[in-house]
């Protein structure tokens, strides 16, 4: 883990809103380096708020590794995390993207089947 990544993640886990913002912001400039550790923050962590943070850098990420993850979430109870997840589907925007997109009823658009 780099020292920037432990650095982000101390910083959104404080209390004070503007540390927690700036956690975030340095973590969005940089999500693609950063895929693998944010899906293992996204697993290992309990905090509502937080999940949907990492969640929405996964997907900031754009980057075909995160689909199993983002799949995953499309179909998660809570609401919030749904959301993040199509967003960052609709951010990879590639074939298998638009299909589970369409699968989960959330694109009005048939995907090509080239």
């Amino acid at each position: 883990m780099t020292d920037r990544f432990r650095h982000a993640m101390r910083l959104m886990r404080r209390h004070a809103p503007q540390l927690r913002e700036d956690g975030f912001a340095l973590l969005r400039a940089h999500a693609g380096e950063h895929l693998d550790q944010l899906v293992a923050e996204f697993r290992q962590e309990h905090d509502q708020g937080l999940r949907c943070w990492l969640l929405e850098l996964i997907g900031a990420a754009r980057d075909e590794r995160a689909l199993p993850l983002l799949a995953e979430q499309l179909y998660s109870p809570d609401e919030s995390l749904r959301s993040w997840a199509a967003s960052g589907l609709r951010r990879l925007n590639n074939r298998q993207a638009r299909r589970l997109l369409y699968e989960a009823g959330l694109n009005d658009t048939k995907p090509q089947l080239d």
